[in-house]
């Protein structure tokens, strides 16, 4: 498991070890049942605290990314893949909404919008 902390990134740390976990996940790097590292190694490797690193874990164990058996340590789970493209919706979602506040505010038209969002979309 790779995970590369930014220390000027805006995101909490604990935020950006979830994100990467998730994205390792949907990418098929990380797959059902692979151990991940204890709390306290994954602390030790990226130099920070085991609380930030347990707080990320909570949080993947909340989501359904990860499992954790008492005495056999934690696995990627099987359970993640619909939540996680439902949570990339509601992102989208949600800048979406803003774009089309921000064109009513501005006389952009819906159409005109669209336009813009299928460059993007197809942008590689």
């Amino acid at each position: 498991m790779d995970i590369i902390i930014s220390s000027s990134s805006t995101k909490p740390i604990y935020e950006q070890i979830t994100s990467q976990v998730k994205a390792q996940v949907m990418s098929g790097k990380l797959k059902q049942g692979d151990p991940i590292p204890s709390m306290r190694a994954l602390a030790k490797s990226l130099h920070i605290s085991v609380i930030t690193v347990q707080r990320a874990y909570e949080d993947l164990q909340r989501d359904g990314f990860i499992e954790t058996a008492v005495g056999k340590g934690s696995f990627i789970s099987a359970r993640n893949q619909t939540f996680w493209q439902e949570e990339q919706q509601r992102l989208c979602e949600e800048h979406l909404a803003k774009a089309a506040e921000i064109g009513r505010a501005c006389g952009i038209s819906a159409e005109k919008l669209k336009e813009i969002l299928e460059m993007f979309y197809e942008e590689v």
